[in-house]
Parts: structure tokens; C-alpha cells; sequence
């Protein structure tokens, strides 16, 4: 059996050549920050922690091997407390506990300057190539601007031969259709077919006598057809008083006409034609250089 005297020296000799090689052996590490550099001090004093604990193990297990046999729970329960005396002196000597971190205001400072370092985030860089993303096929492109509507008709005087009452006939269709949003080629097919119909006057008819008690500018003869577009009662075209109306009359026409599939790509006779369901058909043709300019003077045109 040794003698405890003996290890004692043995362990500081070894002490002493190991913290000779380690003060050879350890170089100083910079600051990141460039601020409070005391890396030798906090070196030295770990290293001194670390051979105390040493030395304690050594003292203590030296003493086991050379009597009875240690319980497993006392032998747990020095392994548990040198673990924690080392961690404690971990701390002491790194300089981790809050006396020797440096002030609120340094803390502060190296966080801000750290995450100044930081790299950007994957979300930062999503963000900014989000807008030269490709489309995607499945995701219904955006709808074109509706276009500009049309100016606001005008009050002109009488063209294209036409009097003052028939000018003034004609204004009430391009405006009605004007208010319903309705092109400028409806507006002239308007115009031309009731240019062929009524010659541009609100008839009433003789043979539907209440058409007389409205105002009227002459009375017309075909079957029970009234107003502006001759339009009938009886084919459901709305009350006797209401066509006597021209504003009336005008929007039961374009109504029909935006219900023809593709009228806008008809000749004007044909459109004309799909709306009036006329015996003569191709007697709304002749019309459409006259009411092309009746609403080129009540709605000017672009130039």
C-alpha cells in the first residue's frame, strides 16, 4: 500500500510539467467584437480549475483502489458531484456569469452588431425574387381594363338631311345608349334602324287607338306597331304607353340586340335584322352612312 504522502508530490510534479506544456501550448484567441480581450486570464484561471478538480479526483480515487470496495450510489454520487464542480468552475473561470459579461448596454451592442452580421433570412430572400416568379398556368390571368368609355354626347344641330325633330329623335337614342354602356356600333345600328322604321319620327297607330293619347308625331299603318322602332305590343315588346316612349323603345332594342351571339361582328343590315325580324331585310343597309354620321356629330369621335 502506497503511502497518501507520496501521491501528493507525484501529482503536483505532474501538475506543474502539465500546466508548463499547457501555458506552451495555448494561444491566445482574438476577440470577435475587438473589445475586453482578457483571453489569457480567463485561460489561466481554467486551467488552475481544472487541476484542482484533478487533483481532487486523483486524491480520491487513488484512496478507493486500496480499500473496501464503495457502494455503487456513493461512487454515482461523487461522479454527480465532481461533474457539477467542474461545471461550476467551468463558468467561474470562462467568464460566463453575469458579473463579468460587461454591462446592459455592451450586451446591446453585441447583439445589435451580431445580428447586423447576420446573413439575410430565407424568407428575405423569397421576398425579394418573389416578383420575377414564373406565373402559374393553373391561376387565370388577370382580366384586360375595361376600355375607356365614350365622351358625353354633345347637342348638335340637324345633319345628314334630318330635321330638328327627327335630330332630336336620334339624340334620345344615342343617348339612352350611351347611359346603358352600350359601343358605338350599337349606337349607330340604333340610329340606322329607325332611320328604315320610322323614319326617325315616334308614330303612334290608328289601329290601337290608346297609342293617341301619347304624344306622337304621326301615326303609322303596320299591323299594331308603335314608336321609334314600330316595335308591337302583341309580340311582347312591353305596354302601348311605354313604347310611345323613346327612351322605352330604344333600350327594349339594344336589350335584343345584346342578346344576339356575336352581333357585334355583323354586317349592320344583319344585326339590324336579327333584332326587327323585318320583311325587308336589306333595307337597313342603305342607312348606315347617314347614322354614322348622326352619332359621329352627337358623339365626336377621337381624334
Amino acid at each position: 500500500m502506497r503511502d497518501d504522502d507520496r501521491l501528493v508530490p507525484e501529482e503536483d510534479a505532474v501538475g506543474t510539467t502539465d500546466r508548463s506544456a499547457e501555458a506552451a501550448s495555448v494561444e491566445p484567441v482574438p476577440d470577435p467584437y475587438g473589445e475586453h480581450d482578457d483571453t489569457p486570464g480567463r485561460l489561466d484561471r481554467m486551467a488552475t480549475g481544472l487541476r484542482s478538480v484533478t487533483r481532487t479526483w486523483a486524491r480520491l480515487w487513488g484512496s478507493l483502489r486500496h480499500t473496501r470496495p464503495v457502494p455503487r450510489t456513493v461512487a454515482v454520487g461523487l461522479l454527480c458531484a465532481l461533474g457539477l464542480l467542474a461545471f461550476t468552475q467551468g463558468r467561474i473561470v470562462t467568464g460566463n456569469t453575469p458579473a463579468e459579461s460587461g454591462s446592459s448596454a455592451e450586451r446591446a451592442a453585441l447583439v445589435q452588431r451580431a445580428r447586423a452580421e447576420q446573413p439575410a433570412s430565407r424568407s428575405e430572400k423569397r421576398t425579394e425574387a418573389s416578383p420575377a416568379a414564373t406565373p402559374d398556368p393553373d391561376v387565370p390571368a388577370a382580366s384586360p381594363a375595361a376600355p375607356a368609355p365614350p365622351p358625353p354626347p354633345v347637342d348638335p344641330g340637324p345633319v345628314a338631311g334630318l330635321t330638328g325633330v327627327q335630330m332630336d329623335n336620334a339624340k334620345a337614342i344615342v343617348r339612352t345608349g350611351h347611359d346603358m354602356g352600350m359601343p358605338r356600333r350599337a349606337l349607330i345600328i340604333g340610329v340606322a334602324t329607325a332611320m328604315q322604321e320610322s323614319n326617325l319620327l315616334n308614330l303612334a297607330n290608328d289601329a290601337l287607338p290608346e297609342s293617341l293619347d301619347h304624344s306622337n308625331q304621326g301615326t303609322g299603318w303596320d299591323h299594331d306597331s308603335v314608336g321609334l322602332f314600330q316595335q308591337r305590343t302583341s309580340s311582347g315588346w312591353g305596354p302601348v304607353d311605354k313604347l310611345m316612349d323613346p327612351a322605352y323603345a330604344t333600350a327594349q332594342f339594344f336589350n335584343a340586340l345584346r342578346r344576339i351571339p356575336g352581333w357585334q361582328q355583323l354586317p349592320l343590315t344583319d344585326a339590324a335584322q336579327a333584332v326587327q325580324v323585318s320583311a325587308f331585310p336589306g333595307y337597313y343597309a342603305r342607312h348606315e352612312g347617314a347614322a354614322t354620321e348622326v352619332v359621329d356629330a352627337i358623339i365626336p369621335p377621337k381624334r
